[in-house]
């Protein structure tokens, strides 16, 4: 089964996107996800306090990111 990238576009296209369009949020969204994954991982192997100080920095980008998600969900729903 595609993933939800493969499924929408082919190869060497890239979708053009409006820079407010929430796509972009979503899409930083998972990367942070995946760095805290990383850093979990990390931190369960050697567990230090500069991995807590990383991975407390990267849920304060979440909740950034929420706001910011939330902002253009609100922008898309007024047009």
């Amino acid at each position: 089964m595609p993933r939800n990238d493969e499924a929408r576009y082919q190869p060497g296209y890239s979708p053009i996107v409006r820079e407010d369009d929430p796509y972009h949020t979503v899409r930083t969204i998972g990367r942070v996800c995946g760095m805290l994954i990383e850093l979990r991982d990390e931190y369960e192997r050697r567990p230090r306090a500069d991995l807590l100080d990383q991975i407390e920095q990267r849920l304060t980008d979440l909740a950034g990111l929420q706001t910011e998600l939330q902002e253009r969900r609100a922008v898309q729903a007024d047009k």
